[in-house]
């Protein structure tokens, strides 16, 4: 077994603080698997305490009779090397340090100190200054922000690792409530042993995860994070934070890290076939269309619209993003214009106009989809029009549970539209509000095609 399962699917876990202050971290968290209906043995640890949500308290964890997979610690700075020297007598193989006040606070003593423990007795450890972890498939949540506060995402196949708790959690939420769904979150703080590239390397094994993202500050292993980037066959998406002057100083205040050149990690991220990311927006919009998608065999596109304006925007952004506007043979278009009026347009774009009924989407589609000079689509629906209803989900699903080409959707709008958009989203089609973030998307994916064929 590999020891960072521990991490993610233990049969045990104690958590050292765990409180009856509905306001400490250590109670928020007890209560999280509580709530969260964590499935396996649960040991509060606090000496001041008969018992927490019906779990009998421990005044240490040399108290707890059997085995515990995972502890998870949540007092103060100072006290921690001693919860340590007790996890190892345990044998407790994995360890998460929530507790913050270590190298990131100038405290760089404290942190090698706790570096010799945790190698002294073999500990795996995430963190110190860290959220921990959150694994849907499991039950585990590490993480001390409320439930009703930060939503959890459902499960899907798009994995999370931030060094920032604080930019994770909002990451969590953020996810939550745009419906996107993952497989693992992890949050490894100051990285005194678990890092990037182990994380990195773990989740390019994992089966329930396709696509992997990443938000750090700086890389603790730099040369071992190239490696495991270049050997992973699974999409890696990068946010880098710390690359101006400015951030680069607030990176050294936050998590103790070396933010390094910008230069030399676009370089890397290049060497590597890792995409990199803007903003947390696009590195989702990345993941969405990496987790869902086909691999292309080409960068040439097809679009399909009921809305001219949106059809000469898409073609604007994909020409800039180096795609193509790919070029339908004419049997194909005849298979469209028997269930059209004269007045579409059979071009690239195609414009059905704005009087479209979803058996035309259907037949163009479908046209689309068979011709062999078409290696993408994007599907623009505008859904205020008065011919389309809900129906049109029903088709679009079909096509895209076929994978056989790289299909896209942009429908833009106010509620009604959200939540059809929705309904997409959990048939696995990614849906986009506007062109830019959808040409850069199938960008990243024809990228991503080019580095899995070479």
């Amino acid at each position: 077994m590999n020891q960072l399962d521990y991490f993610f699917s233990p049969k045990s876990i104690a958590v050292v603080g765990a409180s009856r202050n509905p306001s400490k971290i250590g109670h928020v968290v007890f209560r999280n698997f509580i709530e969260g209906k964590f499935k396996g043995r649960l040991y509060p640890v606090n000496p001041n305490a008969e018992e927490l949500f019906g779990h009998k308290c421990h005044k240490s964890i040399l108290e707890i009779k059997g085995r515990i997979d995972l502890a998870i610690i949540t007092i103060p700075a100072a006290l921690v090397l001693e919860a340590i020297d007790q996890c190892g007598k345990k044998k407790i193989p994995a360890v998460i340090i929530i507790t913050a006040g270590f190298r990131e606070t100038g405290n760089a003593d404290l942190e090698e100190k706790l570096k010799g423990k945790l190698e002294k007795y073999r500990i795996r450890a995430m963190g110190p200054n860290c959220l921990g972890v959150y694994d849907p498939y499991s039950d585990v949540d590490t993480f001390f922000l409320p439930r009703y506060k930060l939503v959890r995402p459902a499960r899907g196949e798009i994995a999370f690792i931030s060094q920032s708790g604080a930019t994770g959690s909002v990451t969590m939420d953020w996810m939550a409530m745009k419906n996107y769904k993952i497989s693992k979150f992890i949050s490894y703080g100051n990285a005194a042993d678990v890092d990037e590239s182990e994380l990195v390397e773990y989740l390019a094994k994992d089966p329930k995860t396709k696509v992997i993202c990443c938000y750090f500050e700086g890389v603790s292993r730099g040369r071992r994070f190239f490696e495991v980037a270049k050997k992973t066959r699974k999409p890696i998406i990068v946010l880098k934070g710390g690359t101006t002057e400015a951030g680069t100083r607030a990176v050294a205040s936050h998590t103790g890290s070396l933010a390094g050149s910008a230069a030399v990690y676009a370089s890397m991220f290049s060497q590597t076939g890792i995409i990199q990311a803007a903003d947390i927006e696009q590195v989702f919009d990345y993941a969405r269309v990496l987790s869902t998608q086909p691999i292309p065999k080409g960068n040439r596109v097809q679009v399909i619209t009921n809305g001219g304006g949106f059809g000469v925007l898409t073609t604007d952004w994909l020409i800039k993003n180096g795609l193509v506007m790919a070029q339908m043979d004419p049997k194909s278009m005849d298979k469209i214009r028997k269930v059209s009026p004269p007045y579409v347009t059979l071009k690239n774009p195609i414009d059905l106009t704005g009087d479209t009924d979803a058996e035309r989407y259907r037949v163009a589609i479908s046209a689309a989809m068979d011709d062999p000079g078409v290696d993408m689509l994007i599907t623009i629906i505008l859904l205020q029009v008065p011919n389309l209803s809900a129906d049109i989900i029903d088709i679009l699903s079909e096509f895209s549970n076929e994978r056989k080409k790289p299909m896209i959707v942009i429908s833009s709008g106010g509620r009604y539209t959200e939540v059809l958009k929705k309904s997409m989203e959990d048939f696995g089609i990614p849906t986009f509000s506007y062109p830019q973030g959808a040409a850069e998307a199938l960008k990243a994916l024809y990228d991503f095609s080019r580095k899995k064929a070479a």
